[in-house]
């Protein structure tokens, strides 16, 4: 795996859970790489946001199943979330 920090972030997740934890918890989530480990993960938010990174949780998922023309069955990509818990005096400005 490249380990260029913008392929291992692929994008920040913006949903109500994802921004009410940031605001509370000061834990931000990130779609990430699949292959990525937690130490380039860490490595690449650090460098791309400039903050001080914590800890860092991941969760892996399967592609939902898909079906095309009713006979032909497939599966999404597969996926990988990443929690990412930054210092108090840090903080990321996702809108």
């Amino acid at each position: 795996m490249s380990t260029d920090k913008f392929q291992i972030i692929k994008r920040p997740l913006v949903t109500e859970k994802a921004i009410q934890s940031a605001e509370e918890s000061n834990i931000y989530i990130f779609r990430v790489d699949p292959s990525a480990n937690k130490v380039q993960i860490k490595k690449a938010v650090e460098e791309i946001y400039d903050v001080k990174v914590l800890a860092v949780k991941t969760a892996s998922f399967k592609g939902k199943p898909k079906t095309y023309r009713r006979y032909y069955h497939s599966r999404g990509p597969d996926w990988k979330k990443a929690y990412v818990t930054l210092s108090k005096s840090d903080y990321i400005n996702l809108i």
